[in-house]
């Protein structure tokens, strides 16, 4: 009997993410407009002061009520969005840059300049993070320069732990040697062969970073060590509104508070989001 050669065509499948994880990549774009356009946006000046007008409660006026001076807590909320990313995506950055760095330096030397670098990254983890930032910033003085320094700093380590794991892991594989025996440069093989594998994992732990920036720097405006008044941030919305939490003007800390609180929500979800669009071994 012969033997049927014909064959089923085959079945093409298609990788689609999941709704639970696409919505936090739209709420991430969501939070990147407002912080982007939102200020321009705005009803009314976010530090325009109206004495008439203080402590009034949500209306059609003002959504989200006004503050002890009479400013727009709506308004002051869209300006503070922008002032929070800014700090999270700038302090972000230079820890992502630095870190990367010193892990790939860490990793692929080895030796006494891993020690080395091994043991500041260690003195730099010695601490607990937010009372190393304390410290940092009260040594600065509070401006938004030393939030954005002291974010970096305790942010680091993440880095270039990481990175010094990839690279070292990565160092004496069959493609690195023949890279070497082919005489190009450590410089290029790390740059341009090994940190583009680490995609992925890098832009996972920024977005996960990218929530803490965020909170640890309403976290220092909050006790008075970072951005100052009248400027618009979160933490020194939610220290102005803290007097009145038994009074019964609720909502000159609630909304602040709630868009702080989204705010790093949404980052935490979508570096999981983004580690499973980036890294094809999720698929």
């Amino acid at each position: 009997m012969a033997e049927n050669t014909a064959t089923l065509p085959a079945v093409r499948r298609t990788h689609r993410m999941p709704l639970s994880k696409r919505l936090p990549l739209v709420f991430l774009a969501l939070l990147v407009f407002a912080g982007v356009f939102g200020p321009l946006l705005a009803p009314y000046d976010p530090t325009a002061t109206n004495s008439s007008e203080a402590l009034s409660p949500p209306s059609l006026a003002h959504w989200f009520g006004t503050d002890q001076l009479g400013r727009d807590v709506f308004s002051r909320t869209l300006a503070a969005t922008r002032t929070d990313l800014l700090v999270g995506a700038v302090a972000v950055s230079i820890s992502l840059v630095l870190g990367t760095m010193i892990g790939a330096l860490a990793g692929w030397r080895g030796g006494r300049m891993d020690v080395v670098l091994g043991r500041f990254v260690d003195s730099i983890m010695a601490f607990p993070l937010f009372v190393l930032a304390v410290g940092i910033a009260a040594g600065l003085g509070n401006s938004l320069t030393s939030v954005i320094v002291a974010t970096a700093i305790v942010n680091l380590p993440f880095y270039a732990r990481a990175v010094r794991f990839e690279v070292a892991r990565r160092r004496n594989a069959g493609w690195v040697e023949a890279a070497l025996l082919a005489r190009i440069p450590p410089v290029k093989i790390v740059t341009f062969h090994i940190l583009p594998n680490l995609v992925a994992l890098l832009a996972t732990q920024s977005s996960l970073n990218m929530g803490w920036a965020i909170l640890n720097a309403a976290g220092l405006s909050f006790i008075g060590l970072g951005i100052r008044p009248p400027e618009a941030e979160w933490g020194i919305m939610v220290a102005d509104g803290a007097s009145y939490i038994f009074s019964g003007e609720w909502w000159v800390f609630t909304f602040p508070g709630l868009a702080l609180m989204s705010a790093v929500l949404i980052f935490t979800r979508a570096g999981d989001a983004l580690r499973q669009l980036l890294d094809p071994r999720s698929k």
